[in-house]
C-alpha cells in the first residue's frame, strides 16, 4: 500500500494506533499465563502446559447433559443413562471444561472471588466457541442471577460478565433483569443432590411485567460452573414457567463425574 505524501487515510492511521496501543499494554502488562503467570507468546491465554492439563469437553459426548461418553460410540445425538433415568429441565447443556483442580479452578475463583474481572474475556470467549450450536438461532442470553444482598457484597455477577462477552461475539443479546433470584440461598458446597435441589427449590422467579421479554424465546443460561445442575434446573424452570420456548446452558465449567 502507498500513500502520498501527507495523506494517510483514515484506517492505516487507526490501525498505526492499535499497534501502539498493544505495544503499549504489552510494556506495562507483560504477557502471561492466566492461570499460572508464566510467560506467555498472547494475551488472554494459557501457557501450554497449562492449556495440556486442561480436560476440555469436546464430543462425543450426552447431547441433553453435555458430559463426555467414556468412549466413542459410532453415533451422534445419543443419551447418557444420566440424562434418560433423569432428564434435566433444560433442553441442552455444553459446557468448556471439566471442573477439577488446576488451571480451570483457578480461572473460575480468581473471577468470582479474587475481581479478575479480566479473566471474562478470555473464558467467554472458549465459552462462545464451545456452545456455538445453542448460541445458533437462539433469542437470549440469561446470566443467573445473584440474590441482591450476595451481589451488594460481591460487587458484580461473574455470569452477567461472562455473558456480556458471549453477546459481544455471538450478536446475541443479553437480559440480565427479567429473571431475578428471590431466595437468599445457603452456599450449596458439601449438600448431596437432592438437598442441593431444595436449597434452591423456588430460588428464581420471573416477574409478571417481564414475561414480555421471555415468552416464545429460545433462551440461553450462563453460569460460571454446573455441579449438580440443581440452580440450572431451578432457573430453567422459572424461564418456561413465564414461556420461554426452550431453555438451553452454557457453563464455562461442570463437574463431571463417572
Amino acid at each position: 500500500m502507498t500513500f502520498r505524501a501527507g495523506f494517510w487515510p483514515s484506517a492505516a492511521i487507526a490501525r498505526l494506533f492499535r499497534q501502539l496501543a498493544a505495544s503499549a499494554v504489552d510494556l506495562v502488562f507483560p504477557r502471561s499465563c492466566l492461570a499460572c503467570r508464566k510467560a506467555t507468546e498472547a494475551q488472554d491465554a494459557l501457557c501450554p502446559e497449562c492449556w495440556r492439563s486442561v480436560r476440555f469437553i469436546e464430543r462425543p459426548f450426552c447431547e441433553r447433559l453435555g458430559t463426555p461418553f467414556p468412549v466413542d460410540l459410532g453415533a451422534e445425538g445419543l443419551l447418557s443413562p444420566e440424562a434418560i433415568a433423569n432428564p434435566p429441565v433444560y433442553d441442552r447443556a455444553r459446557a468448556v471444561a471439566h471442573f477439577e483442580d488446576g488451571p480451570v479452578r483457578r480461572l473460575v475463583h480468581r473471577l468470582k472471588y479474587g475481581d479478575r474481572l479480566e479473566l471474562a474475556r478470555a473464558m467467554g470467549a472458549w465459552m462462545t466457541r464451545a456452545g456455538d450450536e445453542l448460541l445458533t438461532g437462539a433469542d437470549v442470553l440469561i446470566p443467573v442471577p445473584l440474590h441482591r444482598g450476595r451481589l451488594a457484597s460481591r460487587r458484580f455477577n461473574q455470569a452477567a460478565m461472562l455473558a456480556r462477552v458471549i453477546s459481544e461475539q455471538s450478536g446475541v443479546p443479553v437480559d440480565a433483569f427479567s429473571l431475578t433470584r428471590i431466595k437468599p440461598t445457603p452456599p450449596q458446597v458439601g449438600l448431596t443432590r437432592s438437598q442441593r435441589a431444595a436449597n434452591v427449590q423456588g430460588a428464581f422467579r420471573v416477574p409478571p411485567q417481564a414475561r414480555l421479554h421471555i415468552e416464545g424465546k429460545a433462551a440461553v443460561l450462563i453460569d460460571d460452573v454446573m455441579t449438580s445442575g440443581a440452580t440450572i434446573n431451578a432457573a430453567s424452570r422459572a424461564l418456561l414457567r413465564a414461556g420461554a420456548a426452550r431453555v438451553d446452558v452454557l457453563v464455562f465449567a461442570r463437574v463431571v463425574t463417572g
